[in-house]
C-alpha cells in the first residue's frame, strides 16, 4: 500500500455515517433544480438550494444557453488571456460593472476562483488582510495563499475589528474582508460600522456579495447597495451559481484595480474561460432580475413566512436576515439524524457540521427561492416540527 493510502486508511468520519444509514452526501438529482425536485424516484421538497431567484428551470434562461451553444460550441479551449475571450464574456463584464455601479468587472468559471484569485493578487508581503472569522471557505483559502499577514475577527465584532485594526501601521495596505451574507447562518455583516473603521484606519473594503446578489438592495444589487455603501467599498464579488442560474463569479472595481487583476489573478489567467452556455445563461438571468422585480418581492413574502413560521414553531433560527434560515441542532449525530429523517419524509435539506461551523453550533440549513410558495414552506415547518421533537431538539 502506498503513502497516501496509508494515510488516508483512518479516515473513517464518513464510514460511521454511512453505516448508521445517515450519511447525507453527494445525493442524485434527477431533475431541474426546483421547488421541487426527483431524487430516488421519488419527489422531495428542495429546501438546499442557492437558487434563490428561482431561475435555474426559466425557460428562457434555458433558452438563451442553447443559442449560445449552438453558436459558440461547447467551450473555449483555453483562458480569457489567450484564446478564450467572447463577445459575451465582455458584455456580461459591462453589464455587472453597470449593474454594481463600478468602473469594471471581470469575470471568472468559478465564484470560489474569484476569492481565492483575487484576493493574494490585491495583497501582498507588507500588506495585511483582516477577516471576519466565520468568512466563506473561499475567502480563507484566497488569504492562506497570499503572502500578507493574516488577521481575524470574531463574527460581526466590530470591537474586536477595531481592536486588531488599532495594532497595524496607519501608513500599510490593510484589507477588510468580508461575506455580506453569511451563508450558513443568513446573517448581514455589519457594513455601515466596516464602513466606518475603513475611514478611521486607512482600510480597504472588499464584500462577497455570492448570497447578497439577487436578494438584497434594488434589482437584486446586493447588501452593498442594500446599506446604500456600495461607493464605499472598494472590491465586490458575487457568483453565477445562485441568483444567476449558471456557474462562475466576478469581481467588480474601479478601472485600475480591474485592468491589474486582469494581468496579475492567476486564477483567472490560468482557467479555461466559462463556457459559453453558462456566460449566456448569467447574461439572461441578470436581464430577468432588472426587470423583474416582483421575482425578489415574492422571495421576501415567503422568506418572511418561513422565518415567522419557525420562530412560532419554537426553533432556534439565530439572527439571520435573509433567505438562508439556519435551525440549530448543536449536536453532529443528530444533525445527520434530522436530515435523514426530513429526506424520508419528503423534504431536502442541508446538514451543516464542522468546519463549516463550531461543534457546538451544528445546524440544518432550510435556504427559499422566489418559486417557493407558503404552502411548501408550510410543508417543510411541520415536517421539521415533528422531527425535531422526536430528537428532543426543541
Amino acid at each position: 500500500m502506498g503513502q497516501l493510502q496509508e494515510k488516508f486508511k483512518s479516515y473513517r468520519l464518513p464510514q460511521q455515517y454511512m453505516e448508521a444509514g445517515v450519511y447525507p452526501y453527494f445525493r442524485e438529482i434527477t431533475s431541474k433544480q426546483g421547488p421541487e425536485v426527483t431524487m430516488g424516484g421519488h419527489r422531495v421538497l428542495m429546501f438546499g438550494s442557492n437558487a434563490y431567484t428561482g431561475l435555474t428551470a426559466d425557460d428562457r434562461v434555458i433558452a438563451a444557453s442553447k443559442r449560445a451553444l449552438d453558436k459558440y460550441g461547447s467551450g473555449c479551449a483555453g483562458s480569457r488571456f489567450l484564446n478564450g475571450t467572447l463577445d459575451i464574456h465582455v458584455q456580461l463584464e459591462k453589464e455587472l460593472a453597470a449593474f454594481e455601479h463600478k468602473d469594471d468587472a471581470l469575470c471568472f468559471s468559478t465564484g470560489f476562483t474569484v476569492n481565492s484569485g483575487v484576493i493574494p493578487s490585491l495583497v501582498g508581503r507588507g500588506d495585511y488582510i483582516i477577516c471576519d472569522d466565520r468568512d466563506h471557505a473561499s475567502i480563507v483559502d484566497g488569504r492562506r495563499l497570499s503572502f500578507a499577514t493574516q488577521l481575524r475577527y470574531k463574527h460581526n465584532d466590530m470591537e474586536d475589528l477595531e481592536r486588531v485594526l488599532q495594532k497595524l501601521p496607519i501608513e500599510a495596505v490593510k484589507l477588510i474582508v468580508v461575506d455580506g451574507v453569511f451563508s450558513m447562518e443568513g446573517d448581514l455583516c455589519k457594513l455601515p460600522e466596516i464602513i466606518a473603521l475603513k475611514h478611521k484606519y486607512n482600510c480597504s473594503v472588499m464584500v462577497d456579495e455570492a448570497h447578497g446578489l439577487g436578494v438584497f438592495g434594488e434589482q437584486g444589487r446586493g447588501v452593498c447597495h442594500h446599506f446604500g455603501l456600495q461607493d464605499e467599498v472598494d472590491v465586490i464579488m458575487g457568483t453565477f451559481s445562485k441568483s444567476l442560474a449558471s456557474i462562475g463569479g466576478f469581481v467588480t472595481s474601479d478601472f485600475d484595480t480591474i485592468n491589474y487583476l486582469r494581468h496579475t489573478s492567476r486564477t483567472y489567467i490560468f482557467s479555461a474561460s466559462d463556457t459559453p452556455a453558462a456566460t449566456a445563461a448569467a447574461i439572461e438571468a441578470l436581464h430577468i432580475i432588472q426587470n423583474e422585480p416582483e421575482r425578489i418581492s415574492r422571495l421576501w413574502d415567503v422568506t418572511n413566512y418561513a422565518l415567522r413560521r419557525f420562530r412560532e414553531e419554537g426553533f432556534e433560527i439565530g439572527e439571520t436576515e435573509s433567505p438562508i434560515i439556519p435551525l440549530y441542532v448543536r449536536d453532529i449525530d443528530k444533525t445527520f439524524m434530522v436530515t435523514r429523517l426530513a429526506f424520508d419524509n419528503g423534504v431536502f435539506i442541508n446538514p451543516v457540521i464542522p468546519p463549516a461551523c463550531a461543534p457546538q453550533d451544528t445546524l440544518v440549513r432550510f435556504a427559499l427561492m422566489a418559486t417557493h410558495t407558503n404552502d411548501h414552506v408550510e410543508r417543510g415547518v411541520q415536517v421539521l416540527k415533528k422531527i425535531f421533537v422526536q430528537e428532543h431538539i426543541i
